[in-house]
């Protein structure tokens, strides 16, 4: 059951009765629904269209347009006459030429669904490309009662319906999550075990793309931030699956021990960088599962076993929280966007807006940053407990954190920001997703990377001249947040802590002197 706009866990009349499937109509597909697995039959005929005007909305990091452009133009390229592709101002201007029926798989965000339900003659479907559908969602929300939607019990859900790392009734290894053995710091010599990822090439329509971006740009059309290229993620089917098979050969068995750990040296380490193609649609989240779980039971069988936490934690990103992170999307609501429980109303300031690592000193916010502005991506915890938990202890606006995080990461898009940003991220919530404030001092960065041993700040200090931003920001946003928190049975010990701080006064007045100055 898709959701309308009205409150969460509501149905909405006008979504609830899209078709499976639909006649022989001309298919519009968005570009990020480009696999195959978004048409009815190989030969069905294909609407694509640009639209410049996307473009124009937002300040995108220069990466990510290049990425959606030129997965767009490959996936009309290899459709050739069997797709009308067109490069136009507006979605209007390219509909209002088509005399055929059109149907369109449900878009993934509100706007994008508001635009098509809105047109005259398109036929919505349901929407495909993740592993759980809206009605196998609903039904197991429903059926949870009062109780809160969490991921882990979702992601059991999903893996008993697929059969997937499964033993019969139970799981592989008698444990459904192995996430306690993939918590290790990094290895002390600054360098995971495993070869550099596999890179695409880039071709004659990238350097379309680069040109017609420049154009724009130096028109005044569009604006960017970040670095150009050259494109690091893949662009078409045959790319991807490439992707998907170094990261299989190569990756997969590292991957889990070190998911949680940053080094200033390696920032690939053993994670897939499959995020941005599967939200491209190039990929279906459910053949990567199954791959993965393929190479597992094959390399048991050669008694010679992967690690089952490294292809546990894997299928557990895949199937388990992107769908869950999309499907919250949808069943929260269209308000929940603006849900800002701690009182947070900081703007995003110019230097995290610009990705200007130069400003910063704090060693882990400026490689963070500087790996983003170079490459439009840092793996989950980079985004989790460096910059989404500096502009928590900041208390910068969740909305507008939620729009930076969409524009400036190439696998970032609305569904996919607003529940990692406003639920996870910034507990603007108050806690519907995430059971605690993912806020933590310098001294988790300290254990889980390699960044402190060469910074002007101390994780140890919270006051003076080298105290630690983050071991200093921890004090001061739980003094701020403390009445809003002091329900949080999860937080009773660090709120009890505040009262131990004799320089606690001190310490609150400096963080508020800092503010959001680059630290």
């Amino acid at each position: 059951m898709l959701r309308g706009d009205r409150s969460p866990g509501r149905p909405d009349p006008a979504l609830a009765a899209f078709p499976a499937r639909a006649p022989a109509t001309v298919r519009w597909c968005f570009a990020d629904q480009l696999g195959s697995h978004f048409l009815d039959a190989p030969d069905q005929p294909v609407l694509l269209i640009e639209a410049r005007s996307v473009l124009a909305r937002r300040r995108f990091h220069r990466q990510k347009a290049h990425l959606v452009l030129s997965a767009l133009r490959h996936r009309a390229a290899e459709l050739g006459d069997q797709a009308s592709f067109w490069q136009v101002g507006t979605y209007g201007e390219a509909l209002d030429r088509v005399r055929e029926p059109v149907s369109v798989c449900a878009p993934t965000t509100w706007g994008s669904r508001d635009l098509v339900l809105a047109r005259p003659g398109v036929e919505v479907l349901a929407a495909r490309g993740f592993v759980t559908t809206q009605e196998e969602f609903a039904g197991w929300a429903e059926g949870r009662g009062r109780r809160r939607l969490l991921m882990e019990d979702f992601y059991r859900d999903a893996r008993r319906r697929q059969d997937v790392l499964m033993d019969g009734a139970e799981p592989v290894g008698g444990r459904w999550n192995l996430d306690e053995d993939n918590r290790e710091p990094p290895p002390s010599d600054g360098r995971l075990p495993v070869p550099e990822p596999w890179w695409p090439e880039e071709d004659e329509i990238d350097e379309q793309v680069r040109a017609d971006l420049d154009r724009w740009e130096a028109d005044g059309e569009v604006s960017f931030v970040g670095d150009d290229g050259p494109r690091l993620f893949p662009v078409t089917r045959q790319e991807a699956l490439r992707r998907l098979r170094d990261f299989l050969d190569t990756r997969l068995g590292a991957f889990g021990p070190h998911e949680d750990a940053m080094l200033a040296g390696d920032r690939w380490m053993a994670h897939s960088l499959l995020s941005p193609v599967l939200n491209l649609g190039l990929l279906h989240p459910l053949e990567v599962v199954h791959q993965a779980e393929g190479r597992y039971r094959d390399s048991v069988a050669d008694a010679h076993p992967l690690p089952l936490n490294s292809v546990e934690g894997f299928v557990r990103q895949v199937m388990g929280w992107r769908d869950y992170i999309w499907h919250t999307y949808w069943w929260l609501g269209r308000d929940f966007r603006d849900a800002n429980a701690l009182a947070a109303h900081e703007p995003v300031p110019d230097w995290l807006a610009d990705l200007d690592d130069t400003a910063v000193d704090a060693a882990c916010l400026a490689d963070v940053l500087g790996d983003l502005r170079r490459d439009g991506w840092v793996h989950h915890i980079p985004r989790l407990m460096v910059l989404g938990n500096y502009a928590l202890q900041r208390g910068i606006d969740p909305a507008a954190m939620t729009d930076w995080f969409h524009r400036s990461f190439v696998d970032g898009y609305d569904w996919v920001m607003v529940a990692n940003v406003v639920g996870m991220s910034q507990h603007a919530d108050g806690g519907l997703l995430a059971t605690k404030p993912y806020a933590a001092g310098g001294a988790y960065i300290d254990r889980m990377s390699d960044y402190c041993g060469g910074c002007r700040y101390d994780p140890r200090k919270r006051l003076g001249e080298d105290a630690c931003p983050y071991t200093a920001g921890y004090w001061a946003f739980l003094d701020r947040t403390r009445e809003q928190l002091a329900g949080n049975q999860r937080m009773r010990r660090p709120l009890q802590g505040l009262d131990r701080l004799e320089d606690l006064p001190a310490v609150v007045d400096q963080e508020v002197r800092r503010g959001t100055d680059p630290p």
